[in-house]
């Protein structure tokens, strides 16, 4: 058989095939988890290996340390070889996932690009290379790796604008911004159900400055996007709306609305809405940068760091998910646990190696410590730590938007230490790539340039 695309599948259940491609398309589109499909089509077809490869591929994608095990037990529940480990295809696909799971991202990446090279509409392989290029914050590949496979993607393709999608956003990392937003637009336009090109088209508006109309453009789209408001007919919850709050909140704050980025935390972020790390993640994002403009955050630091396991079994998976755990532990004033924390993190990171552990020694020490050492108002010292890794902090992963994170708490501690030369440069750079907005104005001002 063959799938959608012309994909070899080694099913023979045409149901089985059937539950997979809904779970692929929830895992391209974020509406629901493809828990459930992937498990329908596991016991509509015990015997064909993708189905679990595909749970384990989704677990792994959600850089979830709790969930490793789990992952790592269903990729071993499928043989590398021989009867029952499906076809050429689907091994490739379990090599793959040995590498994930063994914290070896970029050679993960290097072999869903050997499957691409083969199958160039395999949406399974594109749509896990993509987001583990953007964990690793690989510009090369969020730019190129989608354009040589839309010749041969047919539009009638029903997931042909979640391809177009991931392609916007390669776009838009790498600061095309025009054909960043065209190609979003262009999603949209043939399906409004694809988030990510929503997401797409808002990263451009927010390395713009276009608050105002960033603004608009969520709220126009709520219904596309929104997982707690399905009053007027929207497709019901979808797993990027908090994500997509968190979007619409950098938009607030870039006005310096913050009760308004607050409510939308409230929203999308609060403690009884976060169920995983990522989501975590953006909380501590929001909560932080409105701290750092001076706005008053209430309880919410603690009610995030109270719901958030942060312990040897968590540490050291992702440089990125520890040091928003950083953020959150220092916002919520407990330093020391703080302090803990990163040790913990550094040291777990250097044992686990992989891709993670190599980034960090290189930026992770000096920024964990940093974030530590402006909590405890040590800003000079922050300062140093913090900019000495700028010049490769395209390592630390995320997007632009997420890394800015790492910017505007050096422009804090420089506004309160005593060089202000890093605070000024950093003001003359935001001035040189997006319209004078009043966040940036409250950064001027506090620098005093």
């Amino acid at each position: 058989m063959n799938d959608p695309r012309g994909n070899p599948v080694s099913a023979v259940s045409a149901q089985a095939l059937e539950a997979s491609e809904r779970a692929l398309w929830r895992m391209m589109s974020f509406y629901g988890t493809p828990i459930d499909d992937l498990d329908a089509a596991i016991a509509a077809e015990p015997a064909w290996p993708l189905p679990r490869l595909m749970k384990a591929g989704f677990l792994l994608s959600l850089t979830e340390p709790s969930v490793v095990d789990d992952a790592r037990a269903l990729v071993a529940s499928v043989p590398d070889s021989g009867e029952g480990s499906g076809n050429a295809r689907e091994r490739a696909h379990r090599a793959a996932l040995v590498r994930l799971s063994a914290g070896d991202w970029a050679a993960a990446a290097d072999a869903w690009s050997a499957i691409l090279r083969e199958h160039p509409r395999d949406a399974l392989a594109l749509q896990w290379a993509h987001l583990f290029d953007f964990y690793r914050g690989d510009l090369a590949q969020l730019a190129g790796r989608v354009a040589p496979l839309l010749a041969g993607w047919p539009v009638d393709d029903p997931l042909h604008p979640y391809v177009l999608a991931l392609h916007a956003f390669g776009l838009e990392e790498s600061g095309r911004y025009a054909e960043a937003e065209a190609t979003g637009r262009r999603a949209l336009a043939a399906d409004a159900r694809v988030p990510w090109a929503i997401h797409a088209v808002a990263h451009v508006m927010e390395m713009q400055g276009r608050h105002d109309e960033g603004l608009d453009w969520m709220a126009a789209r709520r219904s596309h996007w929104g997982a707690h408001d399905t009053s007027d007919g929207g497709p019901g919850p979808n797993g990027f709306s908090g994500h997509l709050g968190w979007h619409e909140a950098l938009f607030a704050l870039e006005a310096l609305a913050i009760a308004r980025a607050l409510a939308l935390f409230d929203n999308y972020l609060d403690a009884r809405r976060v169920e995983i790390t990522l989501q975590r993640v953006d909380a501590a994002s929001l909560l932080w940068r409105v701290a750092l403009v001076g706005g008053d955050v209430g309880d919410r630091w603690r009610a995030l760091v109270d719901g958030w396991r942060l312990d040897a079994t968590t540490a050291g998976h992702s440089l990125f998910n520890d040091a928003h755990a950083t953020m959150a532990l220092v916002g919520a004033g407990d330093l020391v646990r703080a302090r803990e924390w990163v040790a913990l993190a550094l040291a777990a990171a250097e044992r686990k190696g992989g891709w993670n552990g190599a980034v960090a020694r290189t930026i992770g020490a000096p920024l964990l410590h940093g974030i530590v050492d402006f909590g405890v108002g040590d800003f000079d010292r922050a300062t140093e730590r913090i900019a000495s890794t700028r010049a490769a902090l395209i390592s630390f992963g995320g997007s632009r938007a997420q890394r800015d994170v790492v910017d505007q708490t050096l422009l804090a501690a420089a506004a309160q230490g005593r060089d202000k030369s890093v605070g000024s440069a950093l003001v003359a750079e935001r001035l040189n790539t997006k319209p004078q907005t009043p966040l940036t104005e409250h950064w001027q001002a506090r620098i005093g340039d």
